[in-house]
């Protein structure tokens, strides 16, 4: 039985005419799909196979200096972002891949490559942006660049060697304009909560099949239509207390709960000095989308 009617299926998917929605234009808009309903017995604890001969590649598109008609302004810290990032995931095995300033061209050329390359003997695949942005797009030197235009070359239809592989990106970029305001909260916070952290100054595979889109996890230092916040000296919160998260605990902890204790950390932090007075006292909180249907572990690599 399937579907909100509850009526009989035989196997096939069937495309509901009747759950539709009409709208003042007088179009109608299709708003479920029935499928057959197979329970299926799913062990929780299962993990994502890391025991490939390598760990795999990681790209690293760093941006701080911009083509003067975007009227961008400079990124200072961002190099300590990318030097720390590159240290953190050479340390869990990656081979690293950096490039700064490069024009969107030159930008999606080097990932059509990688998309290309054969990562059937790596474990998974990494691409980190660091830049401005807004909502869901990231600037490269000269112009922006639809997130999903870079995601797309990776989905399983495209780079089948990365199929039912973990396929992360990290994006360390504003996504809008609005500052995230603190509230106090009620419960008493315990004894390893309170360990806050100082900032300096501030700028702003087998026989079933998967869905194309499987096995990606989005990783975004803030939430959507907020500023991300960067100190000129030792680089973007985020990304400064993922590295921090990833050394500590990267071979040991599951990605996506590393994840919630980098969201934790970087909540704990506020702007103390910036340019903009607007922004005194103002916080951030990152987030992640994880299309994920394993545990991911970085366990450490046989030698």
């Amino acid at each position: 039985m399937s579907g909100a009617e509850g009526r009989r299926t035989t196997g096939h998917v069937q495309l509901d005419s009747r759950p539709t929605v009409t709208t003042t234009d007088g179009n109608q808009n299709i708003t479920e799909v029935d499928a057959l309903d197979i329970r299926q017995t799913l062990d929780p604890a299962m993990q994502y196979k890391m025991n490939h001969q390598r760990r795999g590649i990681a790209l690293i598109f760093n941006h701080e200096h911009f083509f003067w008609h975007l009227k961008l302004t400079d990124r200072r810290g961002t190099l300590a972002d990318r030097n720390n990032l590159k240290r953190s995931l050479t340390d869990l095995g990656f081979e690293v891949r950096h490039f700064d300033d490069l024009k969107a061209e030159d930008v999606l050329q080097k990932i059509s490559e990688a998309s290309k390359d054969d990562h059937s003997n790596a474990d998974c695949f990494v691409c980190v942006f660091l830049s401005h942005g807004e909502n869901d797009h990231v600037y490269a030197y000269d112009t922006y660049i639809k997130i999903e235009t870079i995601t797309d070359m990776f989905k399983g239809d495209k780079c089948q060697s990365l199929v039912g592989k973990p396929k992360i990106f990290i994006i360390q970029a504003c996504r809008g304009d609005k500052h995230d305001d603190p509230v106090i909260v009620q419960d008493s916070l315990d004894g390893s909560d309170k360990s806050i952290v100082n900032e300096t100054e501030v700028d702003a595979a087998g026989t079933y099949t998967l869905p194309a889109g499987a096995d990606f996890i989005m990783c975004y230092s803030v939430a959507q239509g907020y500023f991300s916040h960067r100190e000129t000296v030792n680089g973007s919160w985020y990304i400064q207390d993922l590295c921090e998260a990833l050394r500590k605990h990267g071979s040991s902890l599951e990605f996506t709960e590393l994840l919630t204790l980098v969201n934790r950390k970087v909540s704990y932090r506020k702007v103390d000095m910036c340019r903009d007075i607007n922004a005194i006292g103002k916080k951030q909180i990152p987030c992640f989308a994880s299309m994920l249907t394993k545990k991911l572990y970085f366990h450490p690599k046989s030698k």
